[in-house]
């Protein structure tokens, strides 16, 4: 989702002027085109607008607070979200991240480590290319995968899913029903490099049975083998 030419771009969402400069500056140098939000709204407004390839979203916004933000934003595009915070519990962490968020910064947080972590999502597998491979279309009951086109339906009604979650159910499609742990998701769709816990797995496991639902026989179609990780039913 590279902008025309190459150009990369973000929508920086965020109230302090002070992480806003930051944010903007150091992406800015990196390459990218930044366009500025200092509300929710702003920023949904931007976000349409631009058709970014990354958000960086502040979690306290003076409107809506960035996790309806994140919420509305996965309605209508597949960017990357950052959100950026001061909280560091684990609850906020967990919701923001079933909400479609794809990382998490809590302030304060060095421009470093911004550009690591932007430079980790980007280099993240978004669906391989998969064009010419006999296998680009699983089909498990109702359900049906199209990895190539990265389409989702069960009972021939498309169903919506985040960019990581779409990753996350095709490297179990491409499983064919093997279990795969934890650990060989987290590298496969997040990369050797990310720093987020393996609890993330199951955070996004659960978002996607929520999605899909369960199978004619009442099992959902992402399973789980306790003590091992996860397969996609057969």
């Amino acid at each position: 989702m590279v902008g025309d030419g190459g150009t990369r771009r973000v929508v920086v969402v965020e109230d302090a002027p002070d992480v806003r400069t930051l944010v903007a500056g150091v992406l800015g140098q990196a390459g990218w085109e930044v366009t500025l939000a200092e509300t929710g709204v702003a920023g949904l407004e931007a976000i349409r607008g631009t058709d970014p390839d990354l958000v960086t979203l502040d979690l306290s916004l003076p409107d809506i607070d960035g996790l309806e933000v994140c919420r509305r934003l996965r309605t209508f595009t597949n960017a990357y979200v950052i959100m950026l915070t001061g909280r560091t519990t684990e609850v906020d962490r967990l919701l923001g991240l079933q909400i479609g968020a794809d990382d998490y910064l809590t302030k304060p947080f060095s421009p470093r480590e911004l550009v690591a972590r932007v430079e980790v999502l980007m280099r993240r597998p978004r669906g391989r290319d998969v064009a010419g491979e006999a296998d680009d279309l699983v089909r498990l009951g109702e359900l049906s995968v199209d990895l190539s086109r990265r389409d989702v339906q069960v009972g021939g009604v498309a169903v919506t899913l985040t960019k990581t979650e779409f990753d996350l159910l095709a490297e179990l499609a491409r499983g064919d029903g093997r279990v795969q742990t934890r650990r060989e998701l987290m590298e496969k769709v997040w990369g050797t490099d990310w720093e987020g816990g393996e609890h993330t797995v199951d955070v996004h496991v659960t978002n996607l049975r929520h999605k899909l639902g369960h199978a004619p026989e009442g099992t959902p179609y992402v399973e789980t083998v306790r003590g091992v990780g996860f397969r996609l039913a057969r």
